[in-house]
């Protein structure tokens, strides 16, 4: 039986809710924009110091931790810049690596556009079902956490195999958190419009990331 929300809500509820999602997809548009300004920089500027893996995980489990602590005020914005364009930041060079491929314009091009379909459709899903998804977040969670200690081993064992599969897990990872996201704005298992946007965020940038992965093998530049 499918798990949908019955109950009637308030028109202060209903007010609430819409204001959280426009400012979650107003603040999430915004912290992309800036995410791909940065993201030129990098590449504009040859930046690759955050490809180190141990900066990328300490930087953005750092600014993570900041973005959570101060997420109910005025500095969780500045925060949530701060994470978006760090995370640009690294995703500059992984570009740059991409583009230099016979087909890498292309491929970036179709991940990009394979990310905005997927997103729009399982977020108008999810907002005009309105049904609960709330039951996904265990499987979400055990799921990321196996799929990102997998993909380390991957990265240190150099294990293409493994890499692959890995992306194919993010992409079915990444679509499920955006579809618990979105529930869990509707019906309100999130009220802080911050930390809606970074889980949103993350998703996105997981997803595009996986299926850029995933083309360039299926294409043979990779």
């Amino acid at each position: 039986m499918e798990n949908v929300q019955t109950l009637s809500r308030s028109p202060s509820q209903t007010l609430a809710t819409n204001r959280l999602i426009r400012n979650t997809y107003t603040l999430l548009g915004l912290t992309l924009a800036f995410s791909a300004i940065t993201a030129g920089l990098a590449m504009a500027f040859q930046i690759r110091i955050f490809m180190n893996p141990f900066i990328m995980l300490a930087g953005y489990f750092g600014l993570l931790f900041l973005t959570t602590k101060f997420r109910n005020s005025g500095m969780g914005i500045v925060c949530v810049f701060a994470l978006t364009g760090f995370m640009g930041l690294t995703l500059g060079p992984i570009l740059s690596y991409y583009l230099a491929t016979p087909h890498g314009s292309q491929l970036v091009m179709q991940a990009l556009g394979a990310t905005a379909v997927i997103f729009f459709a399982l977020s108008a899903y999810a907002l005009t079902s309105r049904k609960d998804f709330s039951f996904m977040g265990g499987f979400l969670f055990v799921g990321a956490l196996v799929a990102f200690l997998a993909g380390l081993g991957a990265l240190f064992f150099h294990i293409p195999a493994l890499s692959l599969a890995v992306s194919a897990a993010f992409v079915l990872i990444s679509s499920g958190f955006i579809l618990y996201q979105t529930s869990a704005l509707i019906h309100g298992g999130e009220t802080n419009y911050i930390m809606a946007t970074v889980s949103l965020y993350v998703s996105i940038y997981n997803l595009f990331l996986s299926l850029l992965r995933i083309l360039s093998v299926f294409s043979g530049d990779d």
